[in-house]
């Protein structure tokens, strides 16, 4: 039996044995897909369960995911999963070539490939920008782009909470494009129409039509999104527990069942909180001197293109104007070609031609390294 007739069959067997805990977990509902041929399948990416959640509209078609490189250094673990489903590897921060090539020897064979077209989850319940490359994959893919939206998939599960918060969730394809379709679209036209067909605001949508998603602790981890108080202005500072975040400066809010704050001052929702942090931090308007900030127990690890893992150690992660140390290890910002989360406590990053992984062992908040990076 050759491998894709293997990976059909396991698909299979899989849908049947998930497929009414997935929907019950999560109360979801689905539309399914029915399309001949092979599909660039091109989702938001709203919670980490979303290969699951976009699974349950396929029930007739077998896919291949796009999925982060830090799958592949799991072990048996990982073992198993390309043993099971075969997903392509990507390194965070970028479409690479050989990434490209296995979508399109995929789709040329007539097999459908998945990749979550906004390349990572978002932290805020709003849309992300659309992977820079997807509209010109889907142009040379000779295969039909079918664009996939979750709604509710944010609130359920948000990147930065514990636990499935349970609701209301909805998958379903959005449109279809054919391959003659494609051909008569610029890349930019077709990376326009897939931004425009899988754009979710959790806010948007809540304050439209209100649903209470239930879960236990439901604050809890908030602060590995949140980096700022709004309060004192200091970053590092903000706890959760249960249902409130607060700091000891005075700050306390409850988060509840429908996402927004109580009270709804200063910030409603973690959207408004976001966009007010980041700025505050991109105008150096909070408490710092030359050392911005930092965290302790950050394991440091290079990454080979094999995927093999070299730990280097662990120590205390540093943030100054232009550069990043790591114990006596200094790297420049601007020679730091790409940098991405992965999950929450996942650092990724490319300094000079090689890949490395910064772990946080203690839970500390990583956003804010990549968003003094992004400023470079």
């Amino acid at each position: 039996m050759d491998d894709y007739r293997r990976h059909r069959r396991n698909w299979r067997v899989l849908y049947a044995l998930v497929h009414r805990w997935i929907c019950r977990k999560f109360n979801m509902t689905h539309e399914d897909l029915h399309v001949e041929g092979p599909v660039l399948l091109v989702p938001n990416h709203v919670c980490a369960w979303d290969p699951l959640l976009v699974a349950m509209s396929l029930r007739e078609k077998q896919v291949y995911y796009v999925a982060s490189e830090h799958l592949f250094r799991l072990g048996f673990v990982t073992r198993l999963i390309d043993r099971l489903v075969a997903p392509i590897p990507r390194r965070k921060a970028s479409l690479g070539t050989d990434t490209v090539k296995a979508c399109l020897r995929h789709l040329r064979a007539g097999h459908s490939v998945c990749i979550f077209g906004e390349g990572a989850q978002c932290w805020d319940g709003r849309p992300l920008p659309l992977f820079p490359g997807t509209g010109k994959l889907a142009k040379v893919s000779d295969a039909s782009l079918v664009t996939y939206r979750i709604e509710g998939g944010y609130l359920s599960l948000p990147r930065w909470g514990r636990g499935v918060r349970r609701g209301r969730v909805h998958g379903h394809p959005v449109n279809v494009y054919s391959p003659e379709q494609l051909k008569g679209m610029t890349a930019a036209e077709v990376d326009a129409a897939i931004a425009r067909d899988i754009a979710e605001d959790a806010w948007e949508r809540q304050r439209q039509s209100p649903v209470v998603y239930r879960g236990r602790n439901p604050a809890e981890g908030l602060e590995r999104a949140m980096y700022l108080c709004p309060g004192c202005r200091r970053i590092g500072s903000l706890r959760t527990r249960g249902e409130r975040i607060y700091c000891d400066c005075g700050l306390s809010l409850r988060y509840t069942g429908t996402g927004f704050f109580d009270p709804d001052t200063p910030f409603a929702t973690i959207a408004d909180w976001e966009d007010w942090q980041r700025e505050t931090l991109h105008a150096r308007s909070f408490a710092h001197g030359d050392l911005f900030f930092s965290d302790g127990d950050i394991r440091l690890s290079r990454v080979g293109v094999d995927h093999g893992e070299e730990r280097l150690g662990s120590g205390t992660l540093a943030q100054y104007e232009d550069r990043l140390v790591w114990a006596e290890r200094v790297f420049p910002l601007g020679e730091i070609s790409s940098m991405s989360i992965v999950r929450t406590h996942l650092l990724m990053f490319t300094y000079r031609g090689e890949y490395y992984e910064l772990r946080s062992e203690s839970g500390a908040n990583l956003r804010k390294y990549l968003e003094i990076w992004e400023e470079t």
